[in-house]
């Protein structure tokens, strides 16, 4: 039996001396604690999302099929399902293999990545290699040759898709285009930030479809071809880019599980995170950890027999990374009175553990009642519930940069978890995020684990109280 397995059966252990004689939500949380410590399936969520199904850009075959498989997970565990539709987009889009090489003596594989909406290529298409011109001479000079070749950009990526409209310091972009390039190549650093053509992937239609590839490389690799070019080596770029659109609209939709409150059904505490991802890798970390640990407590609490006084929604938001367009449609169209809102606990940032809450001064006594039962669950992950010092902070005039923004926009009460690496793993968000390490390997299950039994617990804790927690000195407005 190894350490960790030991430290959590110790811990419920420790917890089953104190649970003889329980009230009836005592032991729903004694079993929520016992399935979360012996058989949590966070993980397992994880695993489907990140390697069966993959990075779920909007509009894409794979968020459409994770849609349906969250669905059928609420329902096996007994929840009511809601089935938002937020939005639409014209043109759907997916992902084939890519590969790419330099055909030269000195040749070597190419390491890229193309924004979703934009360009791939028509089979294996190979040519010669430009430095975009500075000038109507050089632009000239190069016009008749221009023809199935591959242009070099004195620019460097921001993951986004470039557009010529924001970048009118490039020079002669659509005489390249007419003179029939095969695309453009930028120069950007490890790990590949590789992100969606946000200017245009709304507009288009099967008519308009891009035709210019659109490639973000390795910068070292990049400096290697440019030298070549300067040199006026003999090679060429081979690329073979499967990026397939198919006719829409394709509809994106929040699904969002229920357990109906039994005494005040008509008030609200919620938590989620969205399903939503780029698709330059699987999407687990942003944000299939914070969709897999809003599952995990949702199948816990549901199988526990949980019988909550208000109703609980577990959110798998849409559209997240297209401006979070799901909970946007969620708040603005009234789903539920915000009034009604006890809290929304938002999960959408690293793998990492929840081990505290910082709350304003009114909260804090129910906050202390309701985390009893987590303090200390699991040794190596005490939990804390701080009181909030000073004044109340402004409520945002402006969404943020994630799906509890236009909850807090409305004064809705967002109180989140703070997430920490209490072992030391030395994880790094910035390297990850929206780029190519975004895989499953990148996740820490012992983390994900322990904060769904965390989330699960609270959000019970918060619906079984008898009021609604007060917002005095949440916002100063």
């Amino acid at each position: 039996m190894n350490k960790r397995t030991l430290l959590s059966l110790l811990a419920v252990v420790m917890l089953a001396g104190s649970w003889t004689g329980l009230s009836a939500q005592d032991k729903v949380v004694k079993k929520i604690i016992e399935t979360g410590t012996t058989d949590n399936k966070t993980m397992e969520h994880a695993d489907w999302l990140a390697n069966r199904i993959g990075g779920r850009i909007v509009g894409s075959p794979a968020l459409t099929h994770a849609e349906a498989w969250v669905k059928e997970q609420f329902e096996s565990w007994g929840l009511e399902v809601m089935v938002q539709e937020a939005g639409e987009i014209n043109v759907g889009f997916y992902r084939g293999p890519w590969s790419g090489r330099m055909l030269s003596e000195d040749g070597m594989a190419l390491h890229f990545g193309t924004p979703a909406y934009t360009s791939g290529t028509k089979g294996k298409q190979a040519g010669p290699v430009f430095i975009e011109p500075k000038n109507q001479r050089e632009f000239d000079r190069m016009k008749g040759a221009l023809k199935g070749s591959w242009v070099l950009l004195n620019k460097t990526s921001n993951g986004m898709a470039f557009d010529w409209r924001e970048n009118s310091d490039t020079l002669f972009y659509r005489d390249m285009v007419e003179a029939g390039i095969a695309g453009f190549i930028r120069s950007a650093k490890l790990p590949l930030r590789v992100m969606y053509d946000r200017a245009h992937c709304y507009e288009l239609t099967m008519e308009t479809l891009p035709t210019v590839c659109d490639i973000i490389l390795d910068e070292d690799q990049f400096e290697i071809i440019k030298k070549k070019v300067l040199r006026k080596d003999l090679f060429q770029l081979e690329f073979d880019i499967r990026n397939h659109f198919y006719r829409g609209p394709v509809k994106y939709h929040n699904i969002i599980g229920i357990l109906r409150g039994s005494k005040y059904p008509k008030e609200y505490v919620m938590a989620g995170g969205h399903l939503d991802s780029y698709d330059i890798a699987g999407g687990a970390v942003d944000d299939g950890n914070g969709a897999s640990v809003t599952l995990e407590a949702a199948r816990l609490m549901a199988t526990s027999g949980a019988k909550p006084k208000r109703t609980v929604l577990f959110c798998i938001w849409t559209a997240e990374e297209f401006g979070l367009l799901g909970s946007k449609y969620f708040v603005e169209n009234n789903t539920v009175p915000l009034d009604k809102i006890s809290n929304y606990i938002n999960r959408d940032g690293g793998p990492l553990c929840a081990t505290s809450v910082t709350v304003p001064p009114a909260m804090y006594e129910d906050y202390v009642e309701v985390c009893k039962p987590i303090l200390n669950l699991n040794p190596e992950f005490p939990f804390t519930v701080n009181k909030r010092e000073g004044d109340p902070q402004p409520r945002p005039t402006r969404a943020g940069g994630s799906d509890h923004a236009y909850f807090a926009k409305n004064g809705v009460p967002t109180l989140s978890f703070r997430e920490s690496d209490p072992k030391g793993y030395n994880f790094e968000y910035g390297e990850i995020w929206h780029t190519e390490r975004d895989i499953y390997n990148k996740l820490i299950p012992e983390y994900l684990e322990h904060s769904a039994v965390v989330e699960a617990v609270v959000l019970y804790g918060l619906a079984n109280l008898d009021h609604l927690l007060s917002r005095e000195g949440l916002y100063s407005n």
